[in-house]
């Protein structure tokens, strides 16, 4: 059986843990459901998620959200009182970022050269672009066919002479997922002044807790600015890397997500499982 299979199939267990998560079902109930013994089953998921399903499942409790979102809020506070210093870690990758200059983002990529390609991620599917300046784009295409995907990529790179390198793309994403602290790894962000400082934000939030769109609000000094933060959240243009998905409504519902719920949640069930390992 070839990857693309196993993703799927883990993907679609993933899907069902959401479904039922109030449920609590265990591991015999999952297999069932699948359709495959539960041996087996635990063994392709820890292959591919990192952790069982059972402590998968017990990180995605309305509990454990909230608890991350009382340790974010101490650790956001932490980070932020200290100053901004654009750059962040995460999962032991080291990400500098630079953003464009008026110029530069008013010629919506005119001129400029942009490598792209698709490729394998822990959630799904992924489009992964990058310039000689650095990574630009990193949307999913599980929940969104790939043409979605592409079409909010060329939204944003317009006027960009765009090459495909299927190769290149599948060792960044490897990079970006495997993570080293001898890697660097750079971004170059297009945005306006308010979307970049709520990005810089969330590079300081450590990987398994949680924040608020309110929490980010204040930090930009007009705590009714909720709204204007979920809308530069979602036009992160390098989802997981600024990690947007770290953030989740006051009462610790998930509330939105740009590349699809299903992710979101595996994306928080994924980290918070791992910080304990």
């Amino acid at each position: 059986m070839d990857s693309n299979y196993h993703y799927q199939l883990i993907a679609d267990a993933l899907a069902w843990l959401e479904r039922n998560q109030k449920k609590q079902p265990g591991l015999n109930q999952l297999s069932q459901h699948m359709g495959f013994s539960p041996h087996y089953l635990q063994r392709l998921f820890q292959e591919w998620v990192g952790v069982s399903p059972k402590q998968f499942l017990k990180h995605m409790t309305k509990k454990q959200a909230l608890e991350r979102l009382r340790q974010g809020h101490t650790v956001l506070d932490a980070a932020l009182s200290s100053g901004l210093s654009g750059s962040g870690r995460l999962h032991d990758l080291l990400i500098t970022t630079q953003a464009m200059t008026p110029g530069e983002a008013k010629r919506k990529g005119q001129g400029v050269k942009v490598n792209f390609g698709h490729g394998q991620t822990p959630f799904g599917e992924a489009l992964v672009a990058w310039t000689g300046r650095g990574l630009c784009f990193l949307g999913f295409c599980y929940e969104k066919d790939r043409q979605t995907t592409w079409s909010e990529f060329t939204e944003q790179w317009p006027d960009a002479r765009v090459f495909e390198d299927p190769e290149a793309a599948e060792r960044l994403l490897d990079k970006i997922f495997t993570g080293s602290k001898t890697k660097q790894l750079k971004v170059w962000l297009r945005g306006s002044p308010f979307q970049l400082q709520i990005w810089e934000a969330l590079l300081n939030l450590p990987s398994a807790t949680h924040c608020t769109y309110g929490q980010l609000a204040k930090f930009t000094g007009n705590a009714r600015a909720s709204r204007a933060v979920g809308t530069a959240i979602g036009r992160n243009p390098v989802a997981w890397i600024i990690p947007c998905h770290r953030v989740i409504n006051s009462l610790g519902t998930l509330g939105g997500y740009r590349w699809g719920m299903n992710i979101k949640q595996a994306m928080i069930g994924y980290e918070a499982a791992t910080a304990e390992l």
